[in-house]
């Protein structure tokens, strides 16, 4: 599938690239890029042969800026702009349900709402050239939808800098944070995203779907309840045929055939 903002293209190896491809406003999170972007997730969600997701960019210098200002001042009424919010906290959720990994390729500025995209992100791979930051303050807005986001992934005090002075930060401060995983030069960037999605695709599927599940189902409970729900589902992985498989292949010296199962 593709379309006109976003291109989707799946490999041999299950790795599925869902390109953000609107250089001309620096990829903005319009409404028709964030409907394109939703639906590519949801190809990937629905395709039994895609194992991990690879969200990426075409533009050389900027993953996102963020939102689309020029939608934010005109003037539609202020009903119709609401009815259209709904966009972000279905994307974010959805990341979050694919059952699937999916590694943010940072190849350039990560800002405003497309700063919280990342953090919806599972894994995060980074240029050195690339900033981070939520800007929004600096034109009057701000970073509403995001701040449930940053305030789960970064300290309170450095999420209220990041906020409320708007200013950029590189990617080093970034993984200092712990809100990048890999810093890599620019040169070595494409490599290294192409290393870690295909050790992600080898994984089993169902045992990968069953944890991606069960952690975004008790990141925000309590440690009893969290422990509960997890010792039901250490019971339900016990049941399948991968786990079995796997460690066979490990005291077998060998590579795991995995049936999904």
């Amino acid at each position: 599938m593709a379309g006109e903002l976003v291109r989707y293209e799946l490999d041999e190896h299950g790795v599925a690239v869902v390109t953000l491809d609107d250089p001309d406003t620096r990829n903005a999170l319009s409404d028709e890029l964030l409907d394109e972007l939703l639906d590519a997730l949801h190809a990937a969600k629905a395709d039994d042969g895609v194992r991990v997701v690879v969200l990426a960019s075409s533009h050389e210098r900027v993953f996102s800026a963020g939102g689309n200002l020029k939608a934010f001042a005109d003037d539609r009424p202020a009903v119709t702009k609401y009815a259209g919010l709904y966009r972000f906290p279905r994307l974010f959720k959805l990341i979050g349900g694919l059952g699937k990994p999916v590694l943010c390729a940072a190849g350039g500025d990560v800002l405003a709402g497309a700063f919280g995209l990342a953090l919806a992100c599972d894994l995060v791979v980074t240029k050195e050239s690339a900033r981070f930051g939520c800007p929004e303050i600096n034109v009057g807005a701000f970073p509403f939808m995001i701040s449930a986001l940053i305030y789960r992934n970064v300290d309170r005090m450095k999420a209220n800098e990041l906020m409320i002075l708007g200013d950029k930060i590189t990617a080093a401060e970034a993984r200092e944070l712990g809100i990048v995983n890999k810093v890599v030069p620019d040169e070595e960037f494409d490599g290294a995203v192409r290393d870690w999605a295909r050790r992600i695709a080898v994984k089993s599927p169902l045992l990968m779907k069953l944890g991606k599940d069960a952690i975004n189902s008790t990141r925000d409970l309590s440690l009893d309840a969290a422990l509960d729900h997890l010792q039901g589902q250490l019971a339900l992985a016990f049941t399948t045929e991968d786990l079995t498989e796997g460690v066979r292949a490990f005291r077998e010296k060998r590579e795991p055939v995995w049936s999904r199962r």
